[in-house]
């Protein structure tokens, strides 16, 4: 009766009596019969709540049939399938050893071993329904990292230093991408996604990654939150990723079974090579995954080469005008100096975000700083450990102010002055363990040239040169006595020797 009512259902829907039989798996002439008598009888789907399998039957003039399984269980005993489900998971347990268990508890009402399994597996399918994942031309690209390495022997050294292979694999056709990097690193994970981009010529709506650390910051099975530098690389190329839920395989079974492909028909075939350069072993890999796509499917017509140029290859989104620059993302607060260190190099901002957090993007040859998604600074990258890297519209008025002075311009600023105040000048610079140390010294002589004037200033350096006293502190306090406005006292006379018989000599102390 319940196929009855299947065909009454699926007839109603609209389907060919050759498409119940295959859902129903049924011969044509059964679902035939059976749509007969459901006209002769006047029964149509969808049929009253209140009629029963006897009225049906009735109706029908025939009585109500069981089901197979239903007539078996009445004279056999079924198997607890919960608790033999549960000692299959032990080691050492067999089907065969549950069932002659099960016998010997009941010899005349046991099932059969076949029977046993049999309905054992019916029992499996309604532990958990799995969906079939029906994958579009272009939609998804499913990617991961195999789990056997594969050893590189550096020539000189003899070191041997193991890489990992990356695989990616398109969901519609099947064509499968693989090579080798040195790591799973940020910069490695991300390299390979823009070659695999490269090799399809294409890129798919989205990428099905692992929870890898380089690629998922924060695994969740809602909302997992993606590296910043992979999610600028996949905006890049007009995707987006979508990572497998944690723990779910299933949602990722393209490339688990990509990466066992790649495991048995390349990896395999290249276990007695020795290998001494990536590019050496990528060349290997690339020649037997030619061959790979290339090989014909044993069920299916055609290749996965095939497949891809009939199927994703269309329905791929064209790359963009220039390759994704790697780039790395990372955080730094601006110290009190207005700068950010980077790599041990110290790089400025402007000085208005003292001590606010800022993002850093690295590439290859830039360093640029973010605030709140907006840039306030980019420099050339510097390997420069200790040093700084400084733009003078990032000072202070002051700070920039001093960073403009020099000790030419100090020099020349003192010559206009007089010769005086340029070798007075020349000491403050030249006597200190740094030129700059004696900026301050020399921009207060500056102010108090302002202050007095250059002509007392003059000369109150040259008094203070007369004096050995060569410091701003003493021209600032000949200028606020006066003294420069004195004559300068005359030279003491040469004084010559006398020689007298009162004089002993310097023979006398000899």
């Amino acid at each position: 009766m319940h196929l009855l009512k299947e065909v009454l259902r699926l007839t109603a829907a609209g389907l060919s009596q050759r498409q119940i039989a295959r859902s129903l798996k049924l011969s044509n002439g059964v679902v035939a019969k059976y749509q007969a008598a459901s006209r002769r009888a006047g029964l149509s789907w969808p049929l009253p709540e209140t009629l029963d399998e006897v009225t049906i039957a009735n109706r029908l003039g025939t009585k109500p049939a069981q089901s197979a399984c239903a007539t078996a269980s009445a004279a056999r005993v079924i198997p607890d399938f919960a608790s033999i489900h549960e000692q299959l998971k032990e080691k050492g347990v067999t089907r065969l050893l549950l069932w002659e268990e099960y016998r010997a508890a009941h010899p005349e009402e046991s099932y059969s071993y076949t029977q046993f399994c049999f309905h054992y597996q019916q029992w499996r399918l309604h532990l958990k329904l799995v969906m079939r994942q029906t994958h579009r031309a272009g939609e998804k690209l499913f990617v991961d990292y195999a789990g056997p390495t594969v050893p590189i022997v550096n020539p000189i050294t003899g070191e041997i230093r193991e890489a990992q292979i990356f695989v990616a694999v398109l969901g519609a056709s099947n064509y499968i991408y693989a090579e080798a990097t040195w790591t799973q690193g940020l910069a490695d994970w991300i390299g390979a996604h823009t070659r695999a981009f490269s090799f399809f010529e294409g890129v798919p709506a989205l990428v099905v990654p692992d929870n890898l650390r380089s690629g998922v910051n924060k695994a969740c099975h809602y909302e997992p939150l993606l590296n910043t530098s992979y999610y600028q690389m996949l905006a890049h190329y007009g995707t987006a990723a979508l990572p497998a839920r944690p723990f779910k395989p299933r949602d990722k079974a393209k490339v688990e079974v990509a990466v066992q492909v790649v495991e048995r028909w390349i990896l395999a075939r290249l276990r007695h090579r020795t290998f001494h350069s990536l590019f050496e072993l990528n060349l290997a890999i690339r020649e037997l995954l030619t061959l790979l796509n290339e090989r014909p499917f044993k069920k299916l017509p055609g290749s996965r080469r095939s497949q891809f140029e009939a199927l994703d290859r269309p329905a791929l989104r064209p790359l963009p005008a220039q390759a994704y620059e790697y780039a790395e993302w990372r955080k730094a607060r601006v110290s009190l100096d207005y700068h950010v260190e980077v790599d041990k190099h110290y790089y400025s901002v402007p000085h208005s975000l003292l001590r606010q957090q800022l993002d850093v993007r690295l590439t290859e040859r830039t360093v640029e700083l973010f605030q709140s998604g907006q840039r306030v600074a980019v420099h050339v990258r510097s390997k420069r450990q200790g040093s700084h890297s400084t733009k003078p519209e990032h000072m202070p008025k002051a700070h920039r102010a001093h960073m403009e002075w020099t000790p030419g311009r100090l020099l020349n600023w003192a010559v206009e002055v007089g010769p005086h105040t340029r070798d007075l000048v020349k000491h403050l610079l030249w006597t200190r363990p740094h030129p700059e140390m004696g900026y301050r010294s020399c921009l207060g002589l500056l102010n108090l040239g302002k202050r007095f004037g250059s002509e007392r200033l003059k000369a109150a350096c040259e008094r203070a040169l007369l004096l050995s006293s060569p410091s701003r502190r003493s021209v600032l306090s000949l200028l606020q006595q006066g003294l420069d406005q004195l004559p300068l006292p005359e030279a003491a006379p040469v004084q010559r020797s006398l020689l007298h018989e009162n004089i002993r000599g310097p023979g006398y102390y000899q």
